[in-house]
């Protein structure tokens, strides 16, 4: 096993695209497994850690390798893991303290993956981690939607609307999303029922009495959804302002529980006058639901949907890419091809 590896690197945030440099491949704890990346995407999260966005939920050294998920296969297994041996091909999500997986190699906790779906190549598989276990936990675990429940799916057509409005499908929910008419034929063959034109329409203006909306944007269209919601419903968003009650089960300090709370007052008088309940989703890593994403890709109720794929020492053509906010689905960074 060779002790270095190339890495796609911040030295400071604000930075305005990583560099690829040499690195020590990273130590391992007795609870992880070593991999050798295959592939890797692009997310949201890969745009704001390098903002320093995240600094108050996150606090990461610097230097830092960028990436949040990646299919690979085990080169090396911890002394106390028992789930996975050398050579199995596996996919994930690593807890948010240890990203990294725009390098060559990845130590991650055995906890936090699982084995690739078999139907997938890894470019594929590399495509699901953080989306399909955002789209899961927001729909299955938070939301609990049931068949026959409305759902609004905001951007339906990109990385994590086309998982969402997939995992929403395969509940029984009657899905609404919004997009633009170049999308809608994609759209509608994930399962959407109802489609609406973002440039042209209002989606709050069309939709209501909804059981729930999945917001992925934030700001003044998160504001919005709570006008299609009825009562008793929920709004769950990946992309809003965290409230003092997800500071609080996360851990966070009084004052910065206190900070959340002034920040995000308009959505706490939004929850108040509609009787609409707010939640700010933070994914958490799962090999376990993972496994469960797995079974549904197995048997064809979820796929990937592919944009455009970038080799690693294109990171950063493919961070702009992402960037403008046009990609139909995931972004990929192939990082080895053996």
């Amino acid at each position: 096993m060779q002790n270095y590896m190339q890495a796609a690197v911040i030295t400071h945030y604000g930075q305005a695209t990583p560099h690829l440099q040499t690195v020590p491949v990273p130590a391992m704890r007795p609870t992880d497994v070593l991999v050798k990346i295959r592939a890797a995407s692009i997310n949201p999260i890969d745009h704001k850690t390098m903002a320093g966005d995240l600094k108050l939920l996150l606090t990461y050294r610097m230097p830092l390798i960028l990436g949040s998920d990646f299919a690979g296969e085990v080169v090396a297994v911890g002394t106390q893991v028992t789930r996975f041996k050398v050579g199995d091909a596996v996919y994930g999500r690593p807890r948010k303290t240890r990203i990294g997986t725009f390098a060559e190699y990845l130590a991650v906790d055995a906890a936090d993956i699982a084995l690739k779906p078999g139907n997938l190549t890894f470019n594929e598989a590399a495509a699901i981690p953080l989306v399909g276990l955002t789209s899961y936990q927001a729909l299955h675990d938070v939301l609990n939607v049931k068949p026959g429940q409305k759902v609004l799916i905001q951007a339906g057509a990109g990385g994590l609307g086309t998982l969402a409005i997939q995992v929403a499908e395969s509940l029984g929910a009657y899905v609404a999303t919004t997009t633009s008419p170049r999308n809608f034929d994609l759209v509608r063959g994930l399962g959407a029922d109802r489609v609406i034109d973002y440039h042209t329409t209002d989606f709050a203006e069309v939709l209501t009495n909804y059981d729930a909306v999945v917001d992925t944007l934030g700001g003044r269209q998160l504001e919005r959804a709570f006008s299609v919601v009825k009562r008793g419903g929920q709004v769950v968003s990946v992309a809003g302002l965290p409230n003092a009650r997800f500071a609080k089960a996360y851990g966070l300090p009084l004052w910065k529980r206190e900070l959340l709370r002034i920040v995000s007052h308009r959505l706490t008088r939004l929850e108040t006058r509609t009787g609409v309940s707010y939640r700010f989703l933070f994914m958490a890593p799962s090999g376990q639901e993972l496994e469960d994403l797995t079974a549904l890709l197995t048997t064809g109720q979820l796929h990937p949907v592919i944009d455009r794929t970038f080799s690693l020492q294109d990171v950063d053509r493919a961070l702009d890419y992402s960037r403008r906010g046009h990609a139909r689905g995931k972004i990929i960074v192939m990082v080895a091809q053996s």
